[in-house]
């Protein structure tokens, strides 16, 4: 299963031991949106590729 975790600001740690978690046994990507500049279409384009989407 395709994992992406949108963080709005830092993550806690619920949020990295989840993440930790779910990346030994599936594909997880991560944008941090408090630390880079994301353009609207590449984040729209990066939600419809995972099966499933986390903001925090």
């Amino acid at each position: 299963m395709k994992i992406l975790h949108i963080l709005v600001s830092a993550a806690g740690k619920p949020a990295d031991r989840i993440i930790s978690v779910q990346s030994k046994s599936h594909q997880v990507k991560v944008i941090d949106l408090s630390k880079k500049s994301v353009s609207y279409e590449d984040l729209v384009d990066e939600i419809f590729s995972h099966d499933k989407v986390t903001t925090w």
